[in-house]
């Protein structure tokens, strides 16, 4: 039974569009991985066709936002589309980093998991908001917004960037109308508002550190007389990556009441060992404040690892929780002998072989 249909969940909490939205069958990275061909300086102003801003409309209406957010999305020609593309981007690069995993980001039970304070709650709400920052950046510059362009940093010599049919990617913009669109404050009213906010922000600041500077020479044979250098994004994958990593080293933390400012603050509990005293995360580090489940059997949270494929080397004992698993063997068809024929195609022969699958026993 799934969470909710697409497109009907309201964005409250903040991220809720990203983290209860399906992706809908067959569709993919539509190009949002940084490994796209770089494309001309796009062309601001309003669309000239009427119909296309009629659509767009439409589709703001359409997705269940707030009152300011629909107010945004409407004046922001090509946030409908961006929005869905975000929320394709970050569901199926959670699915894809939990795909070995007890939890496999699945949408079954989300609105649940949602309600508390889990460290899969941490990584849906990083993950949502990096899809978010991502796909907009992607979108300025690849001119499929017309209230932004290129990035704009003034050290990389815009316009002769632009002269050169290159577009950077545009993160501060795409930060600022972020915080801006999701209404985030640094500070929420209890603990679970602070640490939404908090792994919201580690989310951001995770597409921020991939962020590179790529040059282009432009010189005669391939000197380097004129250079002209551009911000890009890593591809997404690299991100989902580096806050799988930040999964895997959450930290449970409570809130602690700071004498100096008046108001709370989260703190991380002392190690055996370590530091005798309490510390604040690192505004890079995921938090959480309640243990998770094991996530083996059927609850309110995920409908448990019964029937899940694994790997006998590597997760079958875990991923079953010592329930055991079956094994099973079925013909597998392979493209195999490749060669690539003149000039321009590769020619395969059709191979099968026999395989063993491992689906845990319930």
């Amino acid at each position: 039974m799934r969470c909710c249909p697409p497109d009907t969940c309201l964005l409250l909490p903040a991220l809720m569009l990203l983290l209860l939205l399906e992706p809908r069958p067959g569709t993919g990275y539509f190009g949002l991985t940084s490994k796209e061909a770089l494309t001309h300086f796009p062309s601001p102003g309003p669309s000239p066709n009427p119909s296309l801003r009629r659509e767009h409309l439409k589709q703001c209406d359409l997705l269940k936002l707030t009152r300011k957010q629909r107010r945004l999305c409407r004046k922001e020609p090509g946030l409908a589309t961006t929005l869905r593309d975000a929320i394709r981007l970050g569901l199926l690069e959670c699915q894809y980093q939990f795909r070995n995993e007890r939890w496999n980001c699945s949408l079954e039970g989300r609105v649940n998991l949602l309600k508390r304070g889990f460290k899969e709650t941490a990584f849906l709400y990083a993950v949502s908001a990096a899809a978010l920052s991502h796909s907009l950046a992607k979108a300025c510059s690849s001119g499929r917004m017309e209230r932004c362009t290129c990035d704009d940093s003034p050290d990389l010599e815009y316009q002769k960037a632009w002269q050169w049919g290159v577009c950077g990617d545009n993160l501060k913009y795409s930060t600022r109308f972020l915080k801006n669109f999701l209404g985030q404050k640094k500070t929420g009213k209890d603990l679970r508002a602070k640490v939404d906010i908090h792994n919201t922000l580690v989310g951001i600041k995770a597409v921020k550190s991939g962020l590179k500077t790529t040059c282009k020479c432009h010189g005669v044979s391939g000197s380097c007389a004129v250079r002209t250098c551009w911000k890009q994004l890593s591809p997404f994958h690299e991100t989902g990556t580096l806050l799988k990593i930040k999964y895997d080293n959450t930290l449970k933390i409570f809130s602690a009441t700071n004498d100096a400012v008046g108001h709370s603050e989260l703190m991380v509990p002392p190690k055996l060992g370590h530091s005798p005293s309490s510390r604040a995360p690192r505004n890079t580090d995921l938090v959480s404040i309640e243990d998770s489940p094991s996530f083996c059997r059927p609850s309110k949270y995920s409908l448990g690892t019964a029937g899940r494929a694994c790997s006998k080397e590597a997760n079958c004992e875990s991923m079953c929780c010592g329930r055991g698993y079956n094994t099973q063997s079925q013909v597998v068809t392979f493209s195999c002998h490749c060669q690539v024929q003149w000039c321009c195609h590769v020619e395969c022969q059709k191979c099968m072989q026999l395989e063993e699958v491992y689906t845990c026993k319930p």
